[in-house]
């Protein structure tokens, strides 16, 4: 398995597809299929039987796992879309944002 430059929780921006532009947080990744499912983008309408959960059933919208390469990373200073790269700080390998020079 390879390590991937965002983790759950990151704010991430679309840079690609139908959904180019959105801005949400990272709620969960798939290593190894490496995509993310991002809050309130590629929301998708899913059609649930009824259960004891959701006794009515019906049609829910939820959201659709992207794939990695079309996200791209927000750095918190500015505001901006970043690349990542992994440095080695205090004996600790961390992120480092690109742009800035921030750990993450």
């Amino acid at each position: 398995m390879r390590k991937l430059k965002i983790r759950t929780g990151d704010t991430v921006r679309i840079v690609a597809g139908d959904h180019k532009g959105t801005e949400g947080k990272i709620l969960s990744v798939d290593i190894k299929k490496n995509k993310a499912i991002v809050e309130g983008a590629n929301m998708v309408s899913k059609h649930e039987k009824p259960s004891a959960k959701n006794p009515q059933g019906g049609i829910v919208k939820k959201e659709a796992p992207i794939h990695i390469s079309n996200l791209s990373l927000i750095d918190a200073k500015s505001g901006e879309t970043t690349r990542v790269g992994f440095e080695i700080r205090d004996g600790k390998k961390v992120r480092v944002s690109k742009k800035s020079n921030e750990v993450i």
